[in-house]
């Protein structure tokens, strides 16, 4: 016997949106200097460089409009002679939010 064919189900499915800011320190409160958008309910397609202004100006606006944080990077000193290394970004927070799509 065949596999019967589902009806489309036009429920509503959660899907994870993820926000990255990477701060100008570790405090929650600091400026937003880099950041990246990842949309997973499909709604909109971000990359890398396709806005000119970050969605927020600090860590805290974002958890203020909803944002739900779930990870911050690991504080960790620098090695002697380091302490001025500019080469990555060393305060990376992770935010949420959980949408609705029927995609």
């Amino acid at each position: 016997m065949p596999p019967r064919k589902r009806k489309s189900d036009a429920r509503a499915k959660p899907r994870q949106k993820v926000l990255v800011l990477y701060l100008a320190n570790s405090a929650l409160d600091s400026q937003v200097v880099a950041w990246a958008v990842h949309d997973g309910s499909g709604k909109k397609l971000n990359t890398p460089g396709d806005a000119d202004r970050a969605p927020y100006k600090t860590g805290l606006a974002a958890l203020r409009d909803g944002w739900r944080l779930f990870q911050a990077s690991q504080l960790l000193p620098h090695t002697r002679g380091e302490e001025f290394d500019l080469g990555y970004l060393k305060y990376e927070f992770f935010f949420e939010q959980i949408v609705e799509t029927t995609a």
